[in-house]
């Protein structure tokens, strides 16, 4: 297999979205020293994908300023398209990519969707397609396949939605579309994923008896992700209440369109901050929002326990790094997001942690317990899983092929590592393009200590 240093790619976030990098491994960069690092990061994929459905079935154009360009945004502007909806890229001042203007139109269906791995993609536009008029197929890359769509199928055929999934409560399945969508009242089970409720919120004010949403399992992961949602829906002047928890009222009205400027994704700074604890140096991220919806944003908190120290002032983040990095107990259910980047974290640490509340994430892009364990094992580690979680003892690693399993955590997760361990190759780093397709470029400008373009 060909070993090579990896450069970000000619990347089209409207096209195949499929880099022709696949299968080359990466040699993760050893840090020479303490780093000393200042970087900007595109767009939140979490907004902009939450933007773009809003803007789609808005009342009028809506333009989305620094969005993120990426597979999984792209994967959901040519969706849109798809379904009826101009979009068009426009200049702006972003560093990363135009603006995106985005004109409403009348949905349609009769087409097909390909999902991808894009959780957002395959989660909140099947009620759009019920809005939309014609059938509309929705697909994705095998993966994708074995990720949970039983809620999302439950609970619009409840909503009076038609659906043909030949019994497999997971894709491939068909919407056929009749133009409206009942609404009312709906139970349904979330514990896999937030994004089974944020994907009904957005589309609720387009039924025609709006939404009574109840969430009737055990536990609700990710809520950040679900207040994100009600706040993109609150700027568009659409309410939602909640008169307890785990329920949501959504009524039927007007979503406005509107201009919305694009925060940097909190979530993909994980690994960037996280470098400045393996290197004992310090890495900044400029453009920090506050306040803000992003479970990146407990990265502040997070950090500290692992031993750095945090700075934040007239939006920078300043990550320090220490003598060691510490072993930690933490309960995460509304992170797993952050939970691969924080393992590596874990695994370099001078003493033993413990990381629960996190059982869903076997369900996201792969089964992410399963992999890190697998995967830093692999190297010489001592990590066990859990009922709800992972046990990580300290351990001398060693080099070897890190395997991503088509999941962008967890290829910046063996970056991490390679940081601190020497020979450490990455299999397909070209998966970082799900959401940022400038990570090995950053990686590398944040080595050099400089700043990006």
């Amino acid at each position: 297999m060909l070993i090579s240093r990896y450069s970000a790619p000619d990347f089209d976030p409207y096209g195949d979205n499929r880099p022709e990098d696949e299968g080359v491994l990466w040699a993760a960069p050893l840090a020479s020293g303490p780093l000393d690092a200042r970087l900007s990061l595109p767009g939140s994929k979490s907004l902009t994908n939450r933007e773009l459905v809003l803007a789609a079935i808005a009342d009028s154009p809506s333009r989305l300023i620094a969005p993120l360009h990426s597979r999984d945004s792209g994967l959901m502007v040519e969706a849109l398209r798809a379904l009826g909806t101009t979009i068009e890229t426009v200049p702006g001042e972003g560093v990363f990519g135009p603006d995106l203007l985005v004109t409403p139109g009348e949905l349609t269906g009769s087409t097909t969707i390909d999902c991808g791995l894009a959780g957002t993609v395959m989660r909140f536009l099947p009620p759009l397609a019920g809005l939309a008029l014609g059938p509309t197929t929705f697909d994705g890359d095998e993966g994708a396949r074995r990720r949970p769509m039983a809620t999302t199928i439950s609970s619009l055929r409840a909503l009076g939605v038609d659906i043909d999934d030949d019994g497999r409560r997971s894709l491939p399945f068909t919407v056929h579309g009749m133009g409206t969508v009942d609404g009312g009242a709906v139970t349904i089970d979330a514990s896999a994923s937030s994004q089974f409720v944020s994907g009904l919120l957005l589309a609720a004010a387009r039924f025609d008896s709006g939404l009574r949403l109840t969430h009737s399992g055990e536990r609700l992961p990710s809520m950040p992700h679900i207040d994100m949602t009600i706040a993109t829906l609150a700027a568009r002047g659409v309410a939602v209440e909640s008169p307890s928890v785990g329920e949501w009222v959504v009524s039927p009205g007007i979503i406005a369109g509107r201009d919305v400027a694009i925060e940097p994704d909190l979530s993909n700074a994980a690994p960037f901050l996280a470098a400045a604890l393996v290197t004992r140096g310090r890495v900044t991220i400029t453009g920090w929002p506050s306040p803000t919806t992003q479970i990146g944003a407990r990265l502040e908190q997070l950090l500290p326990l692992f031993g750095g120290s945090v700075e934040r002032a007239d939006g920078l983040l300043t990550v320090t790094g220490r003598e060691s990095i510490r072993g930690v107990e933490l309960h995460l259910p509304e992170g797993g997001e952050l939970v691969p980047n924080l393992v590596a974290l874990a695994a370099l640490a001078d003493s033993p942690s413990t990381i629960t509340g996190i059982g869903h994430i076997r369900h996201h892009e792969t089964d992410r317990l399963a992999a890190l364990v697998t995967e830093i094992n692999g190297l010489g580690g001592a990590v066990t899983e859990l009922e709800d979680g992972l046990h990580i003892e300290p351990a001398t690693l060693h080099g070897g092929i890190w395997h991503c399993y088509e999941d962008h955590r967890m290829a910046t997760t063996g970056a991490i590592l390679g940081l601190a361990v020497p020979g450490i190759e990455v299999e397909n780093i070209a998966t970082t393009s799900k959401t940022l397709p400038q990570f090995p470029a950053l990686w590398h400008t944040m080595l050099g200590g400089g700043s990006p373009a």
